[in-house]
């Protein structure tokens, strides 16, 4: 059996307060939150190509930055579950037998940190450094995932925490990293084919 980490000591009894919240709420926010804990990454998707959408019609050079998002996110995932495999922590809901409003997940599939909070983290930290307004809401959302995953029963707060911490870094160094980047708007890409991708049709003909 492999040897996992009992994350409990650190903030077990606040994990305890939640669930114990959760299990004496009403039925329909119960509801509410288990469905926006298993589906409100949905949202970050949606952010995504609604920010690409706007910022294509301003420049290239934003369009790519907005192209990254889904990278950034791609990378927080690969980084958080390199530290899953690294720390080991059981889920709460092993260590500390709760009934919970989400199935309890099996041994190895470890906690610490969250992939929820370190995808939405990501998402929304690289969405508000590309367009504040859509990023506010996308922090908004952020935050509420975070807390879901407490809610449901399939997180310690301090798993994320963490998630929210490497999202957030890995965001903010990626994002910092594009904005390097050699100014795109004379590239011949941005006349070509694949220019759509960075330019709305109507302003690269007007170009």
């Amino acid at each position: 059996m492999i040897l996992a980490f009992d994350g409990s000591t650190i903030d077990g009894s606040a994990y305890r307060y939640v669930t114990g919240l959760a299990d004496s709420s009403p039925s329909w926010l119960d509801s509410v939150v288990s469905t926006w804990s298993t589906y409100g990454l949905g949202l970050f998707a949606v952010l995504m190509v609604l920010t690409w959408w706007r910022a294509r019609r301003e420049s290239p050079g934003a369009a790519l930055l907005a192209l990254s998002v889904p990278v950034v996110v791609v990378m927080a995932y690969v980084v958080d579950l390199g530290l899953k495999l690294l720390v080991r922590e059981d889920r709460p809901c092993q260590s500390l037998k709760v009934t919970t409003l989400e199935a309890c997940p099996a041994h190895g599939d470890w906690s610490f940190p969250s992939n929820h909070a370190a995808i939405a983290a990501a998402a929304a930290v690289a969405l508000f450094l590309v367009s504040r307004r859509v990023g506010t809401v996308a922090l908004v959302a952020a935050g509420a995932m975070a807390a879901s995953r407490v809610w449901v029963g399939v997180h310690y707060p301090h798993d994320v925490a963490a998630g929210l911490l490497v999202g957030t870094l890995v965001a903010m160094t990626m994002v910092a990293a594009v904005r390097r980047l050699p100014d795109v708007s004379g590239h011949p890409l941005a006349a070509s084919r694949l220019g759509v991708l960075l330019l709305a049709p109507r302003l690269a003909k007007s170009g």
